[in-house]
């Protein structure tokens, strides 16, 4: 955890980062910091939380199958 709020405090883009994540796990230590937000999911075969719609985000199916069945019911 300590090394997640040392990057925090480096971040030059963490306030812009913080407006526009709606990840809501919480204690999730990578809000804001996009890049190793990014790299944890893809890790796990994942999408971040920002690429889903707020009701979407909240069932924490990240998976990339949920995020292609959501664009394709958009696009309907």
């Amino acid at each position: 955890m300590v090394a997640y709020e040392i990057m925090r405090k480096k971040c030059p883009n963490i306030k812009e980062n913080m407006k526009q994540c709606n990840c809501s796990y919480e204690p999730c230590e990578r809000k804001g910091l996009c890049c190793q937000c990014l790299h944890y999911h893809r890790r796990n075969g994942e999408l971040p939380a920002c690429y889903f719609s707020d009701a979407l985000e909240k069932t924490y199916d990240r998976s990339i199958s949920r995020f292609i069945q959501s664009r394709n019911t958009v696009r309907r």
